[in-house]
């Protein structure tokens, strides 16, 4: 009988499958604990929920749920682009912002073409240039820093795509306006530049890349409300890009990608500012104060502009094991080729003070 995998696309057999951070359930079941005990500081997620708005928005949604979503989402591309002061042309929705870069692979990418990102950076990229039977070239990254230099240095004849995380995941580090800048005057425009902004709204100074969307270069930005709008849960996400890019992603696009339900949440918390405020203001304070507790407990650690931290705590799977007995769940980095090092998101005070807790008794216990 053949085997599956000799019908299989060749370059699938060895590709890793994406481990999203450990479940709250998953876990509860695991130490015979009620789900509500668990801590999970792993997926970069709100700890204070979705935006009541959003919650009342996806309720009122829910009597309509027989019928299919706007499929072009029409009001949701508006309200997008009123926020950001482009046109709903430069926008399109994806059911989660990874299904925008999904978009891209198919649009552009054909085998043996190179992309480029840099070392650290967010495993989807290489996991979706694997899937294309695309190369992936990966630029050193100096403490942890992406450094643009190098990856114009690495752009070849081959180079289609440019992922360019900002703030990275799962560093944390940002890159400055000025080097963008540098970046661009100088990136050929016939290559593809994604500024990958998840945690955007976390940024006291952000970078302005929509300039580079608004001059019609061939810029993509994806940006997500998973993050600071707490809708991990309903997969909604976007990008911003010149109209006859998004055109050209449209084609790859399924009919229905998003749902009615996400569409619902999302106008309503685009129309929350007190929510994303109360958020940035827990999350500010919260990787503050562990920013201080690891450096007081001299556990070295890479200064953050997101909504987590990453920290070398010697053996990340150990420690993320011994976090797991207190209930409370972290990402260990072993997949990123950081084995001694966790990523920690910031949850509530409460929840930190506890995260340090636990900490400290592990290291009193070693």
């Amino acid at each position: 009988m053949t085997s599956v995998w000799e019908l299989a696309n060749p370059q699938l057999r060895n590709l890793a499958v994406y481990e999203p951070g450990k479940p709250i359930e998953e876990t509860a079941r695991e130490l015979g604990v009620d789900p509500s005990t668990i801590i999970k500081l792993a997926s970069n997620e709100n700890p204070l929920g979705p935006s009541p708005k959003a919650l009342q928005a996806m309720r009122a949604a829910l009597e309509n749920a027989h019928l299919y979503p706007d499929g072009s989402g029409f009001y949701l591309r508006k309200a997008i682009a009123a926020k950001l002061s482009v046109a709903p042309e430069n926008v399109i929705l994806g059911n989660g912002s990874n299904e925008v870069i999904e978009f891209l692979g198919h649009a552009f990418l054909n085998p043996g073409d190179d992309v480029i990102t840099c070392q650290y950076a967010f495993i989807v990229y290489k996991l979706l240039a694997t899937a294309f039977n695309v190369r992936t070239i990966e630029t050193p990254s100096p403490d942890y820093k992406q450094n643009l230099d190098a990856t114009l240095d690495a752009i070849t004849t081959k180079t289609r795509i440019i992922f360019i995380p900002n703030p990275n995941n799962p560093t944390g580090t940002l890159i400055s306006q000025r080097a963008i800048d540098s970046f661009m005057s100088r990136v050929p425009d016939s290559i593809i530049v994604v500024f990958d902004e998840a945690y955007f709204e976390f940024l006291d100074d952000p970078p302005d890349t929509l300039r580079f969307v608004r001059d019609g270069r061939n810029v993509v930005v994806l940006r997500t409300f998973s993050k600071i709008h707490g809708l991990a849960g309903v997969r909604i996400g976007y990008a911003i890009a010149p109209p006859p890019m998004t055109e050209v992603l449209h084609k790859t696009r399924q009919p229905f990608n998003v749902n009615s339900i996400a569409h619902a949440a999302a106008i309503a918390a685009l129309d929350d500012e007190a929510h994303l405020r109360e958020t940035k203001r827990v999350i500010d304070e919260g990787r503050a104060y562990l920013q201080e507790q690891f450096a007081e407990m001299q556990i070295p650690f890479v200064r953050a502009a997101a909504n987590f931290l990453m920290v070398n705590v010697g053996n990340g799977c150990a420690v993320f094991q011994k976090l797991l007995q207190r209930k409370i769940i972290v990402r260990p980095l072993k997949g990123y080729g950081l084995p001694e090092w966790l990523r920690i998101s910031v949850g509530t005070m409460e929840e930190n003070r506890q995260l340090i807790a636990a900490l400290r008794d592990i290291r009193r216990s070693d």
